[in-house]
């Protein structure tokens, strides 16, 4: 059965989603990796006079970039599944979700939210504290520009401001994505709603009882 033009729309946002959190932990991966696995975020730059070259004179827990990237997986995760679902019940039944699915759906998108926001906070304030202590060298007019420069051995800074602004990108887009996410569901909600349809009672309904139906036909003869 076909899909609806909203449902349609949310599974297409779900895909897109699933790309940016993959970029997102991706880049900082590739980031952590050109300095051997630390976390770069909120580190401390110096500028070695000797080797002219930059080098960090302290680095962040590991775990702050690892609990970014594990943020972004489990988000790409949970849109993979979800559009893998969507695709298999689309193919051999019709895509129907009551108002209880929809309730559980928007808590699920919110709490993504919450999570996408703060770890696209981190990554812009680690950035931002690392840019500073790397322009404190006064050896770089940009940030971006250490990049061009030299870094003590065994560091590869080449690409490392590329990597952690595509990740951060990727961070505050999959946000805006999830925002649209949010108000389909609740737009969809609300037409769920609106739109149940009647069921009447039944014989095995707690609400019928035999003496409205003996008020209409009469009382049945044995």
């Amino acid at each position: 059965m076909a899909l609806a033009w909203l449902e349609r729309v949310e599974l297409l946002l779900y895909g897109a989603s699933f790309i940016c959190g993959v970029v997102s932990a991706a880049a900082l991966a590739v980031a952590q990796g050109e300095f051997e696995g630390h976390c770069l975020l909120y580190g401390d730059v110096s500028y070695n006079s000797t080797r002219k070259a930059f080098t960090f004179s302290s680095f962040s827990n590991s775990s702050l970039c690892y609990f970014v990237s594990v943020i972004s997986l489990l988000i790409a995760l949970y849109c993979f599944c979800i559009m893998l679902y969507w695709v298999y019940v689309s193919c051999i039944d019709e895509v129907t979700r009551g108002t209880r699915w929809l309730n559980i759906s928007v808590v699920v998108s919110v709490l993504i939210l919450f999570f996408l926001l703060v770890s696209a906070c981190i990554l812009r304030v680690g950035t931002n504290i690392l840019c500073d202590s790397i322009m404190k060298t006064k050896q770089v007019q940009k940030c971006a520009e250490a990049q061009d420069s030299g870094w003590v051995v065994p560091y590869d800074g080449s690409k490392f401001y590329t990597n952690l602004y595509s990740a951060e990108s990727a961070a505050w887009v999959n946000f805006c994505f999830w925002i649209v996410v949010v108000v389909l569901l609740s737009v969809q909600r609300r037409l769920s709603s609106r739109l149940a349809p009647f069921q009447p009672l039944s014989g095995m309904d707690p609400e019928w009882t035999t003496s409205e139906t003996e008020a209409i036909i009469g009382p049945q003869r044995s």
